[in-house]
């Protein structure tokens, strides 16, 4: 049993980390053997975010300290 969310962020993590790759796929296949009407280069961006934001959870989560800006 880890922390409470760990294994949500693990498999969010995942799923994006696996999106990701389906797009760079499809991104270096031929134009014409591409799936029709997704953008790709959209998707890609949107893992890529998906992997930041939940990397900085993970390891707010693994370390204890908050993740943001220190107002103190």
């Amino acid at each position: 049993m880890g922390a409470p969310g760990l294994e949500t962020t693990l498999i969010a993590l995942a799923i994006g980390l696996a999106v990701g790759g389906l797009a760079n796929w499809q991104l270096r296949r031929p134009v014409d053997l591409r799936w029709p009407v997704v953008p790709w280069l959209a998707v890609q961006f949107l893992s890529l975010a998906v992997l930041l934001i939940f990397g900085a959870h993970l390891i707010s989560l693994l370390t204890g300290h908050p993740f943001g800006r220190n107002v103190n």
